[in-house]
């Protein structure tokens, strides 16, 4: 199988999973709320991998906060801030783009609802959103501005640096979603100066279901789920083995982002230029402008995606559709629609997300198949 479709979920690093079978093996079962030699014991370790993000990350320990996923630090970064200050003076709008990952707009559409002003600024048809025109919609009234540092779909990477500094020489607070970000580019609150930053464990070789959001010391996060917990912010006993695996896989991928950088982006281009030199009719969308290095976005002009999807699929290769399927009914992605892509553009649109496993001889083996359904997929939206 040829697993290209690292954006969705990396493969779980070998490292992790036998800290996890230990973890589960040899008794370390012990609550971190207990005052007995059990639970003392879980407390250090979770005290351990709160200590090894923080050094990762570039933040201090307590700043660390232990979530399920990255769609829960994305809902409880956005909505704990406003509950917490939605009564501070005037300061009623939240500001975040056109093309963030749905956990982040659907929590954008909850506080509309209660009552804020909420702008999403559109990206430009490179898919990067424009910093001017942030830095327009941030009024005096803004309380938190939220934008992604590098996006899923396309691997755009944002202007997240020059606005954190933005954002706090106004004294507005500053989130971003860092989950495709992670072991793709550096990634660190030395990078980015945010108040608040999201990850999530299985973007990196980490194991589904762990994350973390960064809160910045003198934030202020009501949780969502109350309980005494992860210093009051996230209610509930913590799943200690999973956040070693967090940590673990974290400290591993800053390690080895560098070489993974900078051959997995020799990789992608050549993938696009012998897509190119070899099929009429392709778009790199966000092609324009700087990217995560693992992440191709195609439009196939013409071309029926999911038909596309499913013949490489019966090839052993794992791709993803620029459309998604909710509901029995094929919506077109909002991030392309956002950038000026029509329906029908988006419809012939893949991803191919590459990883640190990836080869040459797989890069030929897609280029190889792209060549032979392409047309196909072709003449079927055509009839």
């Amino acid at each position: 199988m040829i697993y290209w479709d690292h954006n969705a979920a990396a493969p779980v690093r070998p490292e992790v999973v036998s800290l996890l079978a230990r973890a589960f093996s040899e008794g370390g079962f012990g609550n971190a709320s207990s005052v007995h030699r059990g639970g003392r014991e879980a407390r250090g370790r979770l005290d351990g991998a709160r200590a090894r993000v923080a050094r990762v990350l570039g933040c201090e320990p307590k700043e660390v906060c232990f979530v399920g996923s990255g769609s829960e630090a994305d809902a409880l970064a956005l909505k704990g801030v406003w509950l917490a200050r939605k009564e501070a003076g005037r300061r009623r709008r939240v500001v975040s783009s056109a093309i963030e990952h749905p956990a982040v707009l659907g929590t954008l559409e909850q506080l509309a609802a209660l009552g804020a002003d909420v702008v999403r600024v559109r990206p430009n048809r490179d898919g990067q959103v424009p910093l001017e025109a942030l830095r327009e919609a941030l009024t005096p009234e803004t309380l938190l501005c939220s934008l992604m540092w590098a996006n899923n779909e396309t691997g755009v990477v944002q202007p997240v640096a020059e606005l954190s500094r933005e954002c706090r020489r106004r004294g507005i607070l500053f989130h971003t979603d860092a989950v495709q970000a992670a072991g793709k580019l550096p990634m660190t609150l030395r990078e980015v100066d945010a108040d608040l930053l999201s990850l999530s464990a299985h973007k990196f070789g980490g194991p589904a279901g762990a994350g973390v959001l960064v809160v910045r010391k003198g934030v202020d996060v009501q949780a969502l789920t109350p309980g005494h917990q992860e210093a009051g912010l996230r209610g509930g006993t913590q799943n200690i083995p999973y956040a070693e695996a967090f940590a673990l896989a974290l400290d591993l991928a800053h390690r080895e982002q560098p070489a993974h950088e900078e051959r997995t982006r020799r990789l992608r281009d050549s993938f696009e230029r012998e897509v190119h030199a070899r099929i009429p009719d392709v778009t790199v969308n966000g092609g324009a402008a700087p990217r995560v290095p693992n992440t191709s976005n195609l439009t196939f002009h013409g071309a029926d995606g999911e038909a596309l999807l499913i013949a490489l699929d019966l090839e052993g290769i794992c791709a993803s559709s620029g459309a998604a399927c909710a509901s029995g009914t094929l919506s077109p992605s909002h991030v392309l629609l956002a950038m000026g892509l029509t329906p029908a553009q988006a419809h012939g649109t893949l991803r191919f997300s590459m990883g640190p496993t990836t080869t040459p001889e797989e890069v030929e083996r897609v280029v190889e198949a792209l060549v032979r359904h392409v047309p196909r997929s072709r003449a079927l939206d055509a009839g």
